[in-house]
């Protein structure tokens, strides 16, 4: 009686990882194109936060009242960094680990490439009919003379080659790799770019009204932002005065077409002063900026600045200076406030509309007709009171109006002041005049000092160049072999040419181009057998 044992097979254990292991493992998975591609995704949802809070750095002033309006959810998104999205440890984290990952994902690719095109190219097969494309053609000539033809052929489309005694070895589109690899190096740079104009970079807004200057400090701009590595007490010292501010209307078309009053050219004529240099007139239009010590000076915008002077009642000037509004349609019709904090026993604040052309509408109100200066008028509401309460910033063009009263005339409505230029109106109830002396315009400049800017602008120039070479040239091989055509003598020897090609990826023109290549060898070209492939 036969008997049977049963072995019981181990089980199967997988080796672990360990700490050097799994470091292994987390560096392939951070560095695949796959999460390099997820972490873009995630970046650029990461940045929609940004422009729906406002953003601190970009507007403080409202930040601070969007906190003040929602005091709960306010605080917390204040935590979190929704209020300095760019500047967040989120944020920044996921911006490095993008770079982190496109670069390991990168440079290894370059370094296979570059050993790719240092390699042999591999022999010819023996059967070029199994390739993926082939064919054949008998050509007048001996082999040698035949297979320096096509030699020839190949080398003025750029072929890389490689000759045996009857037969030919070639290699195009080596440079499509190439561009693949230029274009997610240039990813980098402009992502790098990027976060070095970040992190170094600053930029300034400020009004300045004609025949006014502004020099280049913290306390002069209307706003200002800079970078988390920038210094902002340590700015180059230089001052902007200006001079004139061109501005040309459209008024060759009737005044009910769209184009009537439409802006057509700004211009402003400066003087630039350096320490130690002799001031330089200059000149700032729309799309042409001003460099200036490694920054660029931009005019944004344009508007009038009427020239305002407030007295109390004794006669004493409270307030004398322009006051900049900002334009809210093509007529140029203007809103601004003038905040007289020096005013007593309350605080005064004027609060409405500037009209380069006055008129009235029985529907609309009082609106401009023309943005030239026909004819200048402000038209005002004022209030009295606590003009910056709780001591939250807030936008020199508003007016809050929480804390203060609304003034109000005999008539028992609120008062509303017309004032053209040169004229004086008295306030009701002892509360002084307003006179409105003149109307100046300012301009609207931008600061930006971008260091890293001409790196962004190179790395996307590359990208274009790679990802134009990516998708217009084809890797492929060419093969060709040559031997005497049956019947070939020598008196009249012919050639059997046979030709076959692989290409790398998808490639539906190879049997157009291996066709092309052969009709030259025929000597008979076509018109695309003289394209290149590099």
């Amino acid at each position: 009686m036969a008997t049977t044992t049963s072995t019981k097979k181990d089980p199967i254990k997988q080796p672990k990882l360990g700490f050097w292991g799994g470091l292994r493992w987390f560096w392939r998975q951070l560095t695949s194109m796959r999460t390099a591609l997820f972490l873009l995704l995630i970046l650029a949802v990461a940045a929609v936060p940004g422009s729906i809070f406002p953003q601190r750095g970009i507007n403080a002033s409202r930040t601070a009242q969007w906190i003040a309006d929602h005091p709960t959810a306010g605080p917390w998104l204040d935590r979190f960094g929704f209020f300095d999205v760019y500047s967040s440890v989120w944020f920044s984290a996921i911006y490095l680990l993008l770079i982190i990952s496109l670069l390991g994902c990168v440079i290894p690719r370059v370094k296979q490439h570059v050993q790719i095109l240092r390699s042999p190219l591999p022999k010819v097969p023996a059967r070029l009919s199994r390739l993926p494309a082939s064919n054949t053609a008998e050509v007048d000539g001996d082999v040698e003379s035949i297979k320096t033809r096509a030699y020839g052929v190949l080398r003025r489309k750029r072929y890389r080659i490689r000759s045996e005694d009857t037969a030919l070895a070639a290699e195009g589109g080596r440079l499509r790799e190439t561009g693949n690899l230029l274009f997610h190096l240039s990813l980098v740079v402009v992502i790098v770019g990027v976060a070095l104009g970040h992190l170094l970079g600053w930029r300034g807004d400020v009004i300045v009204p004609v025949g006014t200057s502004f020099s280049n400090t913290t306390t002069r701009y209307d706003t200002l932002s800079g970078g988390p590595w920038v210094n902002l007490d340590n700015l180059t010292p230089w001052t902007m005065k200006v001079d004139q501010l061109d501005v040309s209307f459209e008024s060759g078309v009737p005044s009910t077409s769209a184009q009537w009053g439409q802006p057509r050219d700004f211009t402003a004529h400066v003087t630039t002063t350096l320490p130690g240099a002799t001031p330089k007139q200059q000149t700032i239009a729309v799309n042409e900026p001003l460099s200036i010590e490694g920054s660029n000076v931009y005019l944004l915008g344009n508007g009038y600045a009427p020239h305002v002077t407030v007295k109390d009642a004794k006669g004493k000037v409270i307030y004398d200076q322009e006051t900049p509004f900002l334009p809210q349609d093509n007529m140029y019709k203007s809103t601004g406030a003038i905040k007289v904090p020096a005013a007593s026993p309350k605080q005064l604040g004027f609060f409405g509309f500037f009209l380069p052309t006055y008129a009235f509408d029985n529907t609309a109100g009082p609106i401009s007709t023309w943005p030239g200066l026909a004819k200048p008028a402000l038209v005002l509401g004022l209030y009295e009171g606590d003009l910056f309460p709780n001591g939250l910033p807030q936008s020199v063009y508003t007016l809050d109006t929480s804390k203060m009263t609304q003034v109000k005339g005999t008539d028992g409505q609120p008062l509303r002041i017309l004032v053209e230029p040169g004229q004086t109106v008295t306030l009701p109830g002892g509360r002084g005049s307003i006179t409105l002396d003149d109307v100046p315009r300012w301009a609207g400049l931008s600061v930006r000092h971008d260091p890293a800017s001409k790196w962004v602008l190179a790395g996307a120039l590359l990208g274009l160049v790679g990802l134009i070479m990516s998708m217009t040239l084809r890797r492929r091989r060419i093969f060709f072999t040559f031997e005497p055509a049956p019947g070939s003598t020598a008196d009249a020897p012919r050639t059997l040419v046979t030709i076959g090609g692989l290409a790398k990826g998808d490639d539906p023109r190879l049997p157009v181009a291996l066709d092309s290549l052969l009709d030259a060898v025929r000597g008979e070209p076509t018109e695309l057998s003289k394209g290149t492939n590099a």
